[in-house]
This record gives C-alpha cells, structure tokens and sequence, in this order.
C-alpha cells in the first residue's frame, strides 16, 4: 500500500513539473488542483473502503504541487528589470561560476552577475547568470571576477541539422542562465572567487589532462578526456558527428550514459574476489569519476542513479533499487524541477537505468545462447536493455536512428573500464615518473586507436544511421507505454514459471 501511494505521488508530482514546463495555468488555477485534492481526500475520509478515490486525491495533489514547485522556482529570480537592458550595452561585474567550456571556435563561460549596470541604472538582486562567448585567449578560469561590457541578449531556439527545432532557451534557463553576451569585453578584477573546493578539483583535473596529453597523441588524448574526465575539449565536429551515427556519443560527451555500464563491468571484472569486493570497486569508481570531473550536476545524477543499480544488483534487491531509484529521482526533481522535461543528461540516465533495473533481468532467460564466458552475456544484456530505452528518447529528441548501435556499443564498452584504468594510471603516472607514465599510455593509445577505427569503420557504412523527419511526442510515449506492458508480461511469466 505505501509503495502505491508513494508511486501515485510520484506520478502526480512529476505531471504536474511536466504540464507546468509548457504551460503556465497561473497559480489561481495550482490552488484550485489543490482544493480539489484536499476535498477529494475528505471525501474519502468518510469511504474509507473506496482506496481508488484515495489514489485519486493524491494524485490531484501531488500535480498542484508539482507545478507549484516551478511556479515558485520562477520566483527566485526577477528578470522584468534586467530585460529593459537587453539589446543594450552594458557593463556586468561577475563571477565565473563554472569550467570554462572549449568549443571548436570559441570558449563559453558561465557567470554569476553580482551587478550589472547601464549608466547611473545599477541592479544587484535577484539576478540571473549569463553565458559569455569569448576567444581562446586570454584564458580564463573557474572563480575568476571579471568585469563584462557588450550586448546583452536572450538566447534564442534554434533548428538542428537534422531539422529538430532545440528549445535552447529552456536548456539554459535549467541551468539559471537567461542572458547571453557575445564576444565582450572582458578585464579580471581578481582571482579566487570560487568554492574552494570545486576551484581545487577543475585544478586537478586540468593538470591530470596536461600529463595525459603529454604522452597521448590527439585525437586519442581528447578522446580520453571526455571518457575519463568529462573533459570539455572538442574532438572536432566531423569526429562527433561519426560518434552520434554509431549512437556511441554518450562515451564523448558527458551525458552520463554510460556511467553504470563502466560501473557494472568493473564489478564483472572483479567479480572473482569476495562479493562486498566488487560492490566496492564497482561504487568506488563512480564516485572517483564524479570527483575528477568536478563533481557536476550531470555526474552527480548519473552517479546517484548508476551507485544505486550496482548496490541493487549486487545485493539481488532489484526491486528495492526502482524504488530507490524513484525516490532520487524525486528528490532531484524537488531540487531542480527543470531537467524533467529540458535536461536530457538526466533523461538518458533515468531511463538507462530504468533499462537496467526492469528490462536486463526480464531478458535474461531469453539469451541463454549468448556466451557467459568473460560476462559477455551480462554485458550483452545490459548494452541491449539501456539501447532499447534509450532509443525512442533519441529519436524524439534528434530523430537519430543507429542501425550500427548495438554492435558497436558491444565492441567498444567491453574495453571502457580497461581503457579508463590505464588512462588513469596514465594521469598519474605522469606525476610521478615519465617513463611508467609513457609506457602506460602507449597501452592506452592504442584501445583509443581501437575506438576510433571502429566508429570511422561502421560510421562509414551507407546504413549506419538514419533520419527520421518527424517522431512525435505522442508516439515515444506510446513507445514507453508499450514497453512498460511488454516488461509486466515478461516478469509475471517468469514468476509463474518459478511456481
């Protein structure tokens, strides 16, 4: 019974987050929901015997508060004075809030505005942040006060290549950025205004890459530094693009995709040692890499969701890690209610768990003719499972379909948690000692290199991928809908067949 109220709360609360992404009813209309959950609940009190109008008052509830958590969280920040200077030039005091991101042909910083001014009109609360588009050089860093003078915008949406229009307005404002300037100018007023922390941790990072790329040739060493860091140094466009058509982009860019599968193939590996053993290393490296990488909020999701897949499998309490899984994703929901419907890092990772806890299992008595030497199978099962619900995301999102996924994924993530561990003896290494440091990354050179042929192999093939044009919101969720049928049946035969 607690279970089905907690999962009616859970589907209200995130419908209402979902309605009120898009819509914006006005908060007369969240307390008029509310009014009517409450009045429903009273009902029931008096029917008792009636456990669906229960169910049903909860659910009306748990929507009004759902979308008055957005409500509220569009509160927090007053943007009606702060659009008056847009179009402007103005000058913005401001803190660099996180790593500074390298692209292709520039670098994006994220800033925290302390003030930003436009003649004798100063305004210093409640605002906003703001991503500054700058050259390479000079470079800046997390922490650093500057002082900003351009134009201020608002970010606008744009069409993708594929012809997807890409709500990039909602993606920032996720992230509490609304303004955009572009190419300014831009004068330190000081260092060190950062956690310090996190300032410790981008240092670290930053000097672990330098040793990296001291022995591993590009683009092997930026490869690795997306695999293992999270590293925000571009491949090139013509790279990525041959990782997205072989649907193996989740290993370059840190959407935290692929969090669990390393985790779950670590703890394989170390599988013939006493059980808590693996859980140990299994755990241990998700939480290394969220470390390294700065400890974002995309690791920080992944690794909750990923460290409670590998405790739930490795226990045999897979039901307990869904519920624990819903529970941090409702919790991560309370805090930012903004990546449900517009961050899709915590997407693909909520719904490659979700593979993971419900599906894997469920297929498992049907690949008994996968090999269970060396965990192929398992590996087998957990790269189909995470695939298929995945799958109609990416198309709704990108309309990307791989036809060259699945193999490929096989072929390269039987080698990701060896290639991490040597990258990262690599790292280290290079503190200490030059020459382990070289020899180590030689070894790991060389499964880049691996990596690499395979993607421009298979991304070269005329069917390795397709575009479909349109793929609606009604149809991927009646995709999820399908599948959530599709796993019930599967698991209610496999329990009366143990019966």
């Amino acid at each position: 019974m607690a279970h089905k109220i907690f999962f009616t709360l859970i589907i209200g609360l995130v419908s209402g987050i979902f309605f009120r992404s898009f819509f914006d009813f006005g908060f007369p209309i969240i307390i008029l929901f509310l009014a009517m959950g409450v009045s429903v609940f009273v009902y029931w009190l008096f029917n008792k015997k009636e456990t669906k109008i229960l169910f049903l008052s909860i659910i009306i509830a748990a929507f009004s508060l759902g979308a008055a958590r957005l409500h509220f969280d569009d509160w927090n920040i007053d943007l009606k004075a702060t659009n008056k200077l847009v179009g402007k030039e103005v000058v913005i005091k401001g803190i660099i809030s996180d790593e500074p991101d390298k692209r292709e042909n520039g670098v994006k910083l994220t800033a925290r505005m302390e003030e930003i001014s436009l003649g004798g009109l100063v305004l210093k609360d409640n605002l906003p942040k703001i991503m500054v588009s700058v050259d390479f050089y000079p470079e800046w860093r997390y922490g650093d006060y500057v002082e900003i003078t351009g134009v201020l915008k608002k970010p606008e949406n744009f069409t993708t290549e594929s012809g997807r229009q890409f709500n990039y307005v909602s993606y920032l404002a996720k992230d509490g950025i609304y303004y955009e300037v572009a190419r300014p100018r831009l004068e330190l007023v000081e260092h060190g205004h950062g956690n310090f922390v996190k300032d410790g941790l981008f240092f670290v990072k930053k000097s672990f890459m330098e040793k990296i790329s001291e022995v591993v040739p590009e683009p092997e060493a930026s490869l690795l530094g997306g695999l293992l860091l999270g590293a925000k140094e571009s491949l090139g466009k013509e790279i990525l693009d041959d990782f997205r058509k072989v649907g193996l982009i989740h290993i370059v860019v840190l959407s935290g995709y692929n969090i669990t599968i390393v985790a779950e193939t670590i703890m394989r590996v170390f599988s013939f040692l006493p059980r808590t053993l693996p859980i140990i290393f299994g755990g241990g490296s998700i939480i290394l890499f969220a470390i390294m990488t700065g400890g974002s909020a995309t690791v920080v999701r992944a690794s909750i969701m990923s460290l409670i897949v590998i405790l739930g499998k490795a226990t045999g309490r897979m039901h307990n890690a869904a519920l624990t899984l819903f529970i941090a994703a409702f919790l991560m929901l309370l805090h930012n209610p903004r990546i449900l419907a517009f961050d899709p890092s915590f997407q693909l990772s909520f719904l490659a768990t979700l593979g993971l806890v419900y599906l894997s299992p469920a297929l498992e008595k049907y690949f008994h003719f996968v090999p269970g030497k060396w965990q192929i199978r398992e590996l087998f099962l957990s790269t189909i499972s995470t695939q298929i619900f995945v799958m109609p995301l990416i198309l709704y999102n990108s309309g990307n379909f791989s036809a060259v996924a699945l193999p490929v994924n096989l072929l390269v993530l039987v080698f990701v948690p060896l290639t991490m561990l040597l990258g990262f003896l690599t790292g280290v290494w290079g503190f200490v000692s030059g020459t382990l440091s070289l020899f180590f990354g030689f070894l790991v050179s060389g499964l880049l290199y691996y990596d690499l042929k395979i993607v421009e192999f298979f991304s070269s093939l005329p069917f390795a991928s397709f575009n479909i044009p349109s793929f609606p919101l009604w149809l991927m969720i009646s995709m999820y809908i399908f599948y959530a049928v599709i796993i019930f049946s599967i698991r209610r035969k496999n329990a009366y067949s143990k019966v």
